[in-house]
């Protein structure tokens, strides 16, 4: 192995050395420990610690890094605590996770590093938002973020370079090519030379790097991160290394040829290094005892205070009360001049006047910048915001919700419109394995609303009619809403927008322009959360939300003589079901609308609290009502019968009299 040392002041040779050394002598230690039971997995990342390190000292300490499994060097070399990765490796309080999550799959806004998830891909989507912010506010910061050659098999890898290069991002996109994804060789992975040869594609500069080459690492990547803070862009770098073990301990390396081993055992960086070293003088025997000593005693000094600490233990309301990121509502009033608009004009005011009340709110989305949106909401914004603040972006679902999560992370705001809530599914891991467990994980808030235009009733087929907020209600960590007038939408909004958590933010399009309503001109909120209880009576409850609120009013309307409370529900993460619990003691009967598929849904949660809270004061079953188990189909005749208006007139009726 050839190594130029230019420039290289030795402090600068020696302190690489000692960032190799000390996360190898840690993972030496971990295994140890592994094979005792005293920590119950364990990635190691040894014969690929030039590049974590190389890397990480390349960069600037307020600059955002985005590790893997293996980039121990990271953590090394930022200083984090060694008691605190100790304690997180066990479980313990003192780590970052508060024994909530594993190994490397957290962050620290200290030390501005961001962990890694299973999912792998939607953290180079995250790179991406962490770099937007520091563009638009005029940093010249570089932000670096891993990968593996696995994961760049991910449509998330390919999202994301797209969304780089077209935004200009200074992200630097490091490929750890180490040979195997688990157990499967590059060979069955991709059919190209190199990976870095994908970068042409998305007209993006790449680079291939001797990953175990600590020299070759630190001077390329110092000089790239260089010249990209200088004029903003995003490069490709392809590592060459390789895992001289499992994919994790317990995977073993017998797929490996022991050729291959052997090949690559003699290219180990750390000893390498230190031989040359050594031959330069910059090193000699007794240094290097010295400095593996040092290391020694404070990996074992901090072994010791995380072994010393308690187990972590389980409190309900803390594990509770840590899945949203706290958010004391403020109620903002208006005076009484209001106007008659449509529910889509709301929305967009909310939208307008929101952007002027947080000036790094950031809304993303599908054609939403001079063209307005499909719905035309964002319509007239770029004059008044411009085209940094209002972004068209690629179609990359996924990627940009990453984004708006990387947003978050660097202290911004984000809308993200989905062009049709049916689209979600696109980017549906990056919310509900990103978005919705990263308070809970690390503590870190998710500040995105995710703009939801959704329902059927407009003929607009399977692929643009769903009401699909069962999918979300579902998943801790998400708050979810779906106003049925033009007035709550608004307050809503604003609050949504003000919420550090991630909304999902349901619009029902057959309601957009044919449901008006008196609505403050000015800025105001709602609180989430709160039912609103909309006609009064004492023989049933009806419970329902979005066009399901304007159906039953229909109903109600044709049905004088039916006395109901009628509670549109508004928000359904969070529920307020006290209000559903206080109706249903008082009639004691409860049927519950909603335009979803019935199996699944929110209704049927809804029926079985009642059950389990008020079933004394029930004087028949509860009855559900959804649509047809089918997709939404497009035909008017064939809509009409899947949707369950005239289903549920007839089952209202029936419990009325029963």
């Amino acid at each position: 192995m050839r190594y130029h040392i230019g420039d290289l002041a030795q402090e600068e040779l020696v302190n690489l050395y000692k960032g190799m050394l000390k996360p190898r002598m840690i993972e030496e230690k971990m295994l140890v420990l592994l094979r005792q039971g005293k920590i119950s997995k364990w990635f190691s990342g040894i014969g690929q610690e030039a590049i974590s390190v190389g890397v990480t000292q390349s960069l600037k300490t307020e600059e955002y890094i985005l590790p893997m499994h293996r980039n121990l060097g990271v953590f090394t070399s930022r200083n984090v605590p060694l008691h605190r990765l100790f304690g997180q490796w066990q479980g313990k309080e003192s780590g970052f996770t508060n024994g909530r999550d594993r190994s490397f799959h957290f962050g620290s806004q200290e030390h501005k590093i961001v962990g890694m998830i299973s999912h792998l891909g939607p953290q180079l989507g995250v790179a991406d938002g962490i770099a937007l912010a520091d563009l638009l506010r005029r940093k010249k910061r570089v932000t670096a973020v891993f990968t593996g050659e696995g994961a760049t098999s991910e449509g998330d890898f390919h999202e994301a370079l797209n969304v780089a290069s077209v935004w200009n991002l200074p992200v630097l996109f490091c490929i750890e090519n180490n040979g195997y994804g688990l157990s499967t060789p590059t060979n069955e992975q991709y059919h190209c030379e190199n990976l870095a040869d994908r970068a042409k594609g998305y007209g993006m500069e790449s680079r291939i790097i001797d990953g175990n080459n600590i020299l070759e690492v630190y001077r390329k990547v110092s000089e790239l991160c260089k010249a990209m803070r200088k004029r903003p862009r995003p490069i490709l770098v392809e590592f060459k290394t390789f895992r001289m073990r499992g994919h994790e301990e317990a995977s073993g390396t017998k797929y490996v040829p022991e050729k291959l081993m052997k090949k690559w055992a003699k290219k180990d960086p750390i000893s390498n290094y230190e031989d040359f070293l050594v031959k330069e003088g910059v090193l000699d025997l007794e240094s290097i005892e010295a400095t593996k000593k040092g290391i020694s005693d404070e990996i074992n000094e901090n072994l010791k205070r995380a072994f010393d600490e308690s187990p972590v233990s389980f409190d309900e309301s803390k594990e509770l009360s840590n899945v949203y990121q706290e958010f004391v509502y403020k109620e903002v009033d208006c005076d009484k001049k209001s106007k008659n608009i449509r529910l889509v004009d709301a929305i967009s005011e909310s939208l307008e006047q929101s952007m002027y009340a947080h000036n790094e709110l950031i809304i993303m989305g599908q054609d939403i910048a001079e063209y307005g949106g499909v719905f035309k909401i964002t319509e007239g914004f770029v004059p008044k915001f411009g085209k940094s603040r209002v972004r068209n972006t690629p179609i990359c679902e996924s990627a940009i919700v990453s984004a708006a999560m990387g947003l978050s992370i660097n202290g911004m705001k984000a809308v993200v419109e989905m062009q049709f809530a049916d689209f979600v599914s696109s980017g549906f891991n990056p919310i509900v394995n990103y978005l919705a467990k990263v308070h809970y994980r690390w503590g870190q808030a998710a500040d995105v609303v995710i703009r939801m235009p959704c329902g059927a009733g407009v003929g607009a087929g399977p692929f643009h009619s769903q009401t699909n907020e069962a999918w979300f209600t579902k998943t801790p960590g998400l708050k979810v809403v779906y106003p049925a007038f033009p007035n709550d939408a608004k307050g809503l909004l604003n609050t949504a927008i003000n919420d550090p958590n991630p909304v999902l933010f349901f619009e029902h399009k057959g309601l957009y322009r044919s449901v008006y309503g008196d609505v403050p001109t000015d800025y105001y909120t709602l609180p989430l959360g709160k039912a609103n209880l909309l006609t009064r009576g004492e023989r049933i409850s009806i419970v329902t939300y979005g066009a399901g609120v304007h159906w039953a009013l229909e109903i109600l309307e044709n049905h004088p003589e039916i006395q109901a409370d009628l509670i549109d529900l508004r928000t359904l993460q969070p529920l307020d079901i006290e209000t559903v619990y206080d109706s249903v003691r008082k009639t004691g009967k409860l049927i519950i609308l909603q335009e979803d598929t019935l199996f699944g849904g929110i209704a049927s949660d809804i029926s079985a609290m009642v059950m389990e809270n008020c079933f004394e004061f029930l004087d028949a079953p509860v009855k559900r009502v959804g649509s047809l188990e089918t997709p939404v189909p497009f035909a008017k005749a064939l809509e009409a019968h899947y949707l369950p208006k005239q289903r549920f007139e007839k089952a209202m009726l029936a419990l009325y009299a029963y």
